[in-house]
């Protein structure tokens, strides 16, 4: 395999996972997208950072981006060369809206562009690639495909379909000033839970996928969870008592894949103005992402 092409462009969504009940199961992707343009060169890699992580973020081999490019053309069989990145990040970090997913498959996307065979890179290879580095395929599958999306793991690798979920669907983001890691969220979960919780989680996953694709009405009972949100309550108290708060208005609130965003799937309307009180929290309106990752060879 050679390197066909010396430049690309690519485009990836912010993603919510677990949508309440589907945990680790469902995503969404949503209308917020990071841009990376990326040229092969003799050097090293050299990346730099605007909007979030600029300053912080590693500049080097040790970008999350690289390392998923990288991985990539191993992948694909091509050459290693010289990069040069510029990644325009509009995804929070450290908010539940899948940053780390939209870099890695930023990356593998890039390598795509860059090789003369993207086949060698297909949908389902980035899925099996991305879900190496992030563990599971919760957010990279909705980065990825676009839409919602359900994603699971075979022996064979990580799989996911697509939700066309209903037009109306006009999601809002309520986006907190501090940042929680993902693995500081995990950790706080039981190994095991009761029973009757995880039936109950079943039955609204069930009905989750009916009602994002064609009946939003039933997205307040569908979004219901007793598998991991009341278990984060020590380390994102704010957004569960925000979240309790909306919910008990009738708006479908979920905490955004770790936290500690929120997710509110009907919409930012007057409910919500009202009780998220403004301070210390961004209103994000971006609506469904339809397209997925996007690449287009320089």
């Amino acid at each position: 395999m050679r390197i066909g092409h010396d430049a690309a462009r690519v485009e990836v969504p912010a993603t919510s996972a677990n949508l309440g009940p589907a945990f680790d199961a469902m995503g969404l992707a949503l209308a917020l997208r990071d841009t990376v343009d990326v040229r092969a060169t003799r050097g090293g890699a050299e990346v730099e950072v605007i909007g979030h992580g600029a300053g912080i973020l590693p500049t080097g081999e040790d970008h999350l981006v690289v390392r998923a490019l990288r991985a990539g053309l191993d992948h694909a069989g091509a050459p290693q060369v010289g990069l040069r990145l510029r990644c325009d990040n509009r995804i929070p970090h450290g908010r539940g809206l899948g940053s780390s997913a939209a870099a890695v498959v930023a990356g593998l996307m890039a390598a795509r562009g860059l090789v003369e065979d993207a086949e060698a890179l297909d949908d389902a290879a980035v899925l099996a690639l991305a879900t190496g580095f992030e563990g599971h395929p919760d957010n990279a599958a909705p980065a990825l495909l676009g839409g919602a999306t359900i994603a699971w793991v075979e022996d064979a690798g990580p799989r996911a379909v697509r939700i066309e979920v209903a037009p109306a669907l006009r999601p809002a983001v309520l986006v907190p000033a501090a940042q929680l890691a993902t693995s500081t969220a995990r950790a706080v979960l039981p190994p095991r839970v009761p029973h009757s919780d995880a039936a109950h989680n079943v039955g609204r996953a069930a009905l989750l996928v009916v009602a994002l694709a064609h009946r939003p009405d039933l997205l307040l009972p569908a979004t219901q969870d007793r598998l991991h949100q009341v278990y984060r309550a020590d380390v994102m108290r704010p957004s569960l008592d925000l979240l309790a708060a909306l919910r008990a208005e009738g708006a479908s609130a979920v905490i955004s894949g770790a936290g500690p965003s929120l997710l509110v799937l009907d919409g930012f309307d007057a409910r919500v103005e009202r009780l998220y009180g403004g301070t210390g929290w961004e209103v994000l309106r971006p609506g469904v992402d339809r397209q997925g990752a996007t690449v287009v060879r320089g």
